[in-house]
């Protein structure tokens, strides 16, 4: 299943990367209370993990940090350093599954081991992948997750497009049920994309993930909820002044993003 998720985002990445999604500038893709959380990074290592094109990790460079992303794709790690060489930008890119990120990065740790906005779900054993974590941090450094809500995940329209705007819970927001199977050929960018391959993705709600953690030897220092998202995952979302987008007023509020900050000890 890891091969074949490999495999999709091979195939996804050239597509991506001349997508207007990303388009944005890396900034972008950061609230201001993830900066506020990170702290300084001028001097500190930064390691990214599942970085695919290297869209927040080239942030973090331009603030001073000594870089590095990893990434399970080949492809696109190929166009995340030449995005970093058209912004002039020193960034390590290393090519491993985040399981080996240990062994691919031999004796090495980090003031800041940083993953986010859609990663945790392609991470089939959430213990063995904090256990790595662990081992990359600094005593005293610190894991910070950005993640798409377990609520949001859940979340589908009632109907089909264009016929309601209101959600309902529709997919699991618990983990236990195994992965699940998607094999549609059209990427979150809108491309089509030739010859995909079948990806698997796996459910971690928060009490898996701060409990996890917890075990792994890190203790957990803050936990934020959002209501918005970097792009208008439903129709009737609204966008803010920031540029970035939430549910219509009359809607309750919920969260659609999570920042977890958990320290070495």
């Amino acid at each position: 299943m890891v091969a074949a998720n490999e495999a999709d985002w091979d195939a996804r990445a050239p597509l991506h990367a001349a997508s207007g999604f990303y388009s944005q500038p890396a900034e972008y893709w950061f609230a201001d209370y993830e900066w506020e959380d990170l702290g300084p990074l001028e001097g500190r290592d930064v390691l990214h993990l599942q970085c695919h094109l290297g869209t927040e990790t080239i942030a973090f460079a331009r603030r001073g940090a000594r870089t590095t992303g990893l990434d399970l794709s080949a492809r696109s790690l190929d166009e995340a350093r030449r995005i970093a060489a058209d912004a002039g930008l020193e960034v390590e890119y290393v090519h491993a599954d985040v399981y080996d990120a240990a062994e691919a990065l031999p004796g090495r740790q980090f003031d800041v081991v940083y993953t986010g906005k859609g990663a945790l779900c392609y991470l089939p054993d959430l213990r063995q992948w904090a256990g790595v974590v662990r081992d990359l941090l600094k005593p005293g450094g610190a894991l910070y997750i950005v993640e798409f809500h377990p609520l949001l995940n859940a979340l589908r329209p009632v109907s089909l497009p264009g016929e309601s705007d209101e959600l309902t819970i529709r997919t699991d927001y618990l983990e236990g049920r195994g992965p699940i199977v998607h094999d549609s050929t059209v990427t979150y960018t809108g491309d089509e994309v030739p010859g995909r391959q079948r990806s698997y993705e796996w459910r971690h709600g928060l009490g898996e993930l701060v409990t996890t953690l917890a075990v792994a030897g890190l203790s957990i220092t803050s936990l934020r909820e959002s209501e918005v998202l970097q792009w208008p995952r439903w129709p009737s979302m609204q966008q803010t002044p920031e540029g970035w987008w939430r549910l219509p007023d009359e809607a309750p509020r919920l969260p659609l993003l999570f920042a977890l900050k958990a320290t070495a000890r």
